[in-house]
């Protein structure tokens, strides 16, 4: 489908690998996003068709549901969509016409007085809206109608469909800048003349006709370029809540009408080369800005191109090898595919067949290809380099890493740190007092020099648009988290980089975290009758279902034996302790001594080595097994350690291991504090008495036991091979499991901070200094539109800096070149 074919419902292009539709009246519309594809086939399944050969227009810009027409997003199909496991309505809405910070603002206030809801976070780089609110209160389309009140559009988020509004956006935003910095040149054509000759030597008819051609040129400025501006004012002062653009827009007009009175009238001051420039230098700042947002939302379009939308099923196999192409979301569980060399492996699957090497830089910055035989998994996402393989499907599309991931990343960065809140606040109150501030310098100047008294007020107006200290911290947050996203650490909640930064204990798990999370299973002891092999396939029945490193290492190893299958029933987990089930009627556990004790008995003393972590096996009465296993450090573990040392944090260790075996690997890293045998309950128990004494703790993790300690941590990091449940509940993801992306967080947050508060700085002190300036007459019209703009362009600039951070710091490869 060619990107220039419309959508039926809405307007805009279809996007090239778009392939949306739905019939109506017998024939086949193309649409550009799921959303569109929703509420269209809600239209048709209501019997209201007529709708689309009623209709006068297209909506503006993308779908934007007419009021009528905003109750079918009610429909319980699609309502269906919103609601969440914990019963609560929840969307994320892209949000069309954000120009800066006020409007987020504008937005959320608006938001907050509709019944019922919960939370409403608006991130001004990526535009997207993430609303939760009681669906026993409120209906979808009370969301988006409280949105275009306020003069905005809102629509179901697609990363595609969102890409392609951005860059839409661009080229708008573009043509307007084109426009204005034409009209700006050619009216300083007409201005500088008549500001380089002397006093009476310019002929009154030369200057006036100067005047009246400066007049014509500005006004592409002013009614085609500053557009946005009136709109934006506008809105803000329907809904009775002044923003950024309410003096902009009064600042423009004062200046203008005042000039164009002049240029009428045969005298006066006129100020078209001030209002051009200042048109101009905005948008240009603004252009600026919009690129930041654009950068922040690639790497999210990105992954979503990386979907296979087909994949080659192989129908007959292993009698025949023939392939037929279906589309990917209709894979199931055990179904066989064959993937071709430079294809992206479309679901999590297990190689049946041959041996590849892979790419998993889109999942996990990994630059260097990975190899992968016979038995071993593949994410989806993952682009096969070498050989074709044949693929055994273990998830279904919506359930896979990439689109596990996808779903991270649309959520991440919906919320505010502290210091946004703080800046937004302040820009919210700000903007009331700059206008009362503006009248009581008009009221003084006309009564001291009423001469003087309009071009003053008109440079407050201009010179003390907060816009920077509204994207100072915003446009920060933007560059680090995306920045930090292409090195592998997946940034979620907001207060990840600020927590980070002020944190003072560092607490680490072992298994998975500080180890490679590999464990192999050195020797199986038995303590029964049964066989090395009879207790091994009993083991590994148990934790097949287990994604536990420990887990694993029992499972490969019987599979490295050829086990057999082994019927089990009724399996239940104990967290921190191990697991239970039927077989053959009888009950049996694997875990811990302690755990298998309640069952087995006592009769078997606890003597494990000193170097493994020990696995137990019984039934009632009998004990039957030992499983030594070990796991090896990984080779950036100690870098990691003598980092945060270095920082003045506290490394604390923390793990469900035996004592011993904790011990040892402590005295290994250089961790002072250490403590084995831990429950997960203990775990928390122990983080929380670390914040009770005023410590703000970094915990990281990987393992299912570890869920609620890293959400109870300040902040938390689950690494990305470790379970689901560990990273649904974590601040942040280390996404290509190298611990030593810590030490790219840590530096990205200090970076960041000093970033933010620079911005901060500067926008305080640029409005100490402009704001005098002006109110006493030092600073004319134009000196007031060029200042603004320039402030507002530095803070954005500074933080585009962040994008550019080395990938390890010098101190960061001091530290591995030490740990190796």
């Amino acid at each position: 489908m060619k990107s220039s074919t419309p959508c039926f419902h809405c307007g805009l292009p279809v996007p090239e690998s778009g392939h949306w539709s739905v019939r109506v009246d017998a024939i086949e519309q193309p649409m550009c996003c799921p959303g569109c594809q929703a509420v269209a086939q809600a239209i048709v399944d209501s019997g209201l068709t007529t709708y689309y050969s009623s209709r006068q227009q297209l909506p503006e810009g993308v779908a934007a549901p007419l009021p009528e027409a905003l109750s079918l997003y009610d429909s319980p199909e699609l309502a269906a969509q919103f609601t969440n496991d914990a019963g609560d309505a929840q969307a994320m809405l892209s949000i069309e016409g954000i120009r800066c910070s006020a409007c987020v603002w504008l937005i959320e206030k608006r938001l907050s007085q509709v019944p019922g809801l919960k939370s409403a976070n608006l991130n001004v780089a990526t535009e997207k809206l993430q609303v939760t609110w009681d669906a026993a209160l409120s209906k979808p389309s009370d969301i988006i109608r409280v949105v275009r009140e306020v003069g905005y559009v809102a629509y179901p988020f697609d990363p595609i469909q969102h890409g392609d509004l951005l860059r839409k956006n661009a080229r708008t935003m573009f043509k307007r800048l084109f426009v204005a910095g034409l009209s700006m040149m050619q009216v300083m054509m007409y201005a500088v003349p008549v500001y380089w000759a002397d006093a009476g030597s310019m002929e009154s008819d030369l200057e006036q006709l100067m005047r009246w051609a400066s007049l014509l040129l500005t006004l592409p400025a002013v009614m085609y370029s500053a557009q946005p501006f009136f709109r934006g004012a506008w809105t803000d002062i329907k809904v009775r809540t002044p923003g950024m653009d309410v003096p902009v827009t009064l600042g423009i007009s004062a200046a203008f009408i005042g000039s164009a009175w002049s240029t009428i009238n045969g005298g006066g001051d006129v100020y078209f080369d001030s209002i051009t420039m200042f048109i101009f230098l905005l948008l240009a700042s603004r252009y600026v800005e919009l690129v930041a947002r654009r950068r922040a939302a690639a790497s999210l379009e990105k992954l979503q191109y990386a979907l296979p939308e087909s994949a080659h099923l192989m129908l007959g196999y292993p009698a025949s090898r023939n392939t037929t192409i279906v589309a990917a979301s209709t894979l199931r569980s055990g179904d066989i595919i064959l993937s071709k060399p430079g294809e992206a492996i479309p679901v999590d699957s297990l190689i049946i067949d041959g041996e590849t090497t892979i790419d998993l830089s889109l999942l996990t910055g990994e630059s260097h290809p990975q190899p992968r035989r016979l038995g071993e998994s593949v994410a989806s996402g993952a682009v096969n380099i070498s050989q074709p393989v044949t693929l055994r499907v273990e998830k279904v599309a919506r359930d896979s890493t990439l689109a596990a991931l996808i779903r991270l990343i649309e959520s991440a960065g919906q919320g505010k740190p502290t210091l946004a809140q703080w800046a937004d606040r302040v820009a919210a109150w700000f903007v009331g007092a700059l206008l009362v501030f503006a009248l009581v310098v008009l009221a003084f100047w006309s009564w001291h020099d009423a001469t003087r008294a309009w071009p003053i007020a008109i440079a407050v107006l201009v010179v003390s648009c907060p816009c920077a200290l509204s994207l100072a911290t915003p446009s920060a947050l933007a560059a680090v988290t995306d920045r930090l996203l292409r090195q592998g650490v997946l940034v979620i909640q907001p207060h990840v980089i600020e927590t980070l930064y002020r944190a003072t204990h560092v607490v680490l798990d072992k298994t998975g975290t500080l180890t490679e999370g590999r464990p192999q299973l050195r020797q199986t002891v038995t303590l029964g009758e049964a066989s090395r092999e009879q207790v091994l396939h009993i083991a590994a029945a148990l934790e097949s279902g287990s994604a536990h490193p420990l887990s694993r290492a029992l499972v490969e190893a019987a599979e490295q034996r050829s086990a057999r299958n082994v019927d089990v029933e009724a399996i239940t987990h104990y967290v921190g302790q191990g697991l239970e089930g039927m077989i053959a009627g009888e009950l049996y556990r694997i875990g811990s001594h302690a755990f298998v004790s309640a069952l087995s008995g006592v009769g078997v003393a606890a003597n494990e080595p000193n170097d493994m972590t020990c696995i137990y096996l019984g039934k009632a009465s009998v004990w039957l097994a030992r499983f030594d296993v070990s796991d090896a450090l990984k080779p950036d573990a100690q870098a990691v350690i003598t980092y945060f040392q270095s920082l003045g944090k506290q490394v604390i260790l923390l793990s469900g291991d035996a004592p011993g075996i904790v011990r040892r690997m402590a005295d290994t890293l250089g961790i002072d504090d250490a403590h084995g045998g831990m429950l997960p309950q203990q775990k928390l128990e122990f983080v929380q008495q670390l914040q009770s004494q005023g410590a703000r703790v970094v915990m990281v993790g990987d393992g299912m036991n570890d869920a609620a300690v890293l959400r109870a941590a300040d902040v938390s990091f689950a690494m990305g091979s470790g379970a689901a449940l560990a990273q649904s509940h974590a601040d942040a993801v280390l996404l290509s499991a190298k611990l030593s992306s810590l030490i790219d967080a840590a530096e990205a947050a200090a970076a960041c901070m000093t970033v933010i508060r620079q911005n901060l700085a500067w926008a305080t002190l640029y409005n100490l200094v402009a704001i005098p300036a002006a109110a006493f007459g030092l600073l004319a019209p134009w000196m007031a539109g060029l200042g603004m703009s320039v402030s507002s362009a530095v803070v954005v600039i500074n933080a585009l800096r962040l994008e550019r951070l080395p990938s390890h710091s010098p101190r960061h490869s001091h530290y591995l070149l030490k740990a190796r």
